[in-house]
């Protein structure tokens, strides 16, 4: 009888764990949940005109009729590689007379379903979808040679399939995987996470976990420190919660699904297994920076220091709004700049605004590159057009 009571308590922990991981929360909570798509307008090129940038620079069309157009890299020519999820194909712009305006275009990967992150390393290029990383040899000419599956075994597919990433000053390389669904906690560890990738051995590990769905980072030119730019949850209200900047810290969790923004506790949540919500907030990294819910943050991206870099931007970051369809007025819709002080997030202000007319919009900025000169790159993967945004001499 002594053998058989100690080979029921396991079972009865485990049965009490799983309970208690889907109990209610303690006291009736509840949210407003609206949905408003703005209406989508069909690009026109004098709507150029409607875009605003800050004085001192200038926007226009680098390239137009590129379908859905995801995530940008520019090459060690200056050409400017271009993700397409919906299409699985990696596209290939060139700038033939150096007018900023990109004349050729060349698909040079031609079979990778739901490509979405793209980075170049050593003259290789990177890509990888939900659950495969990929490398191609460059050629000379831009195009390349014979694919190699590096590994094929990340979290499937969920909510969240976008993987991006990008090599760290460290020389590891760094992949954001999404939460498969909008407020769950999912038993795959590496979902709602940042893992390490060693390159030598292509090893991964969890750099960060509690991140929703942080699809864009990058590392500050002056501190090397990893920031980044995590989604929200959606249906619980139109101000919560926020979207939020993060310094992201190796080993840390930043909270989701029970924790938002700093420290804040979602109410509607059941309390993790052995703790309450408030127990668990205080162990987790807070967000630096708070911003509009539902704006839906894609690519960031900090500038330079010095030389190429416009006057007084050196040190700062530019974020892809998306857009909102999960709050009763329109959010996002545009680029903002998260300035940075001391290697700090401080405050957000507009860059790119003007896709949003009233209740419409004519595009969805999603990816972004900064050139070495300084001039910017926004894809629209609604209208399917690249805009520039160039520094005036």
């Amino acid at each position: 009888m002594a053998k058989l009571k100690l080979f029921i308590l396991p079972i009865l922990l485990s049965i009490c764990t799983e309970i208690q991981a889907q109990m209610p929360p303690k006291e009736n909570t509840s949210v407003s949940h609206n949905t408003n798509y703005a209406q989508h307008l069909d690009f026109l090129p004098e709507m150029v005109n409607l875009l605003k940038a800050p004085d001192g620079w200038e926007v226009s069309i680098a390239a137009s009729g590129l379908g859905k157009p995801r995530m940008l890299y520019v090459g060690p020519n200056g050409e400017m590689y271009i993700t397409r999820r919906t299409t699985g194909d990696v596209l290939m712009l060139k700038d033939d007379n150096g007018d900023q305006k990109f004349d050729a275009v060349k698909t040079v990967v031609a079979d990778f379903k739901g490509v979405h992150g793209i980075t170049i390393k050593d003259g290789w290029l990177y890509l990888c979808n939900n659950t495969e990383l990929r490398r191609y040899k460059l050629n000379a000419d831009g195009t390349v040679g014979q694919k190699e599956m590096l590994f094929n075994d990340m979290p499937n597919g969920g909510q969240h399939p976008n993987r991006t990433m990008d090599f760290g000053p460290d020389g590891m390389l760094y992949i954001s995987v999404g939460s498969l669904c909008n407020d769950c906690l999912g038993s795959d560890k590496e979902t709602a996470a940042l893992l390490q990738v060693d390159p030598k051995t292509w090893q991964r590990k969890i750099y960060a976990s509690g991140l929703r769905n942080t699809i864009g980072f990058d590392w500050h030119p002056q501190t090397n420190e990893l920031w980044g730019i995590d989604n929200g949850g959606d249906a619980k209200g139109d101000n919560w919660p926020p979207e939020e900047v993060n310094h992201i810290k190796e080993g840390q969790d930043y909270g989701y699904p029970f924790v938002y923004g700093k420290r804040v506790v979602d109410e509607s949540r059941e309390d993790p297994p052995g703790t309450t919500k408030e127990q668990y907030a205080a162990k987790t990294e807070p967000s630096v920076l708070d911003l509009q819910a539902h704006m839906a943050p894609i690519a960031f991206q900090f500038f330079k220091l010095g030389g190429g870099s416009p006057i007084d931007y050196g040190g700062d970051a530019l974020i892809c709004w998306h857009g909102s369809w999960n709050r009763s007025a329109p959010v996002g819709f545009k680029v903002q700049r998260i300035k940075f002080s001391n290697g700090r997030a401080t405050s957000a202000e507009d860059f790119l605004t003007g896709f949003l007319q009233g209740n419409a919009r004519f595009g969805r900025p999603a990816g972004l590159a900064i050139t070495p000169t300084g001039t910017v790159y926004v894809s629209d993967d609604a209208n399917g057009v690249l805009y520039a945004i160039i520094p005036k001499q």
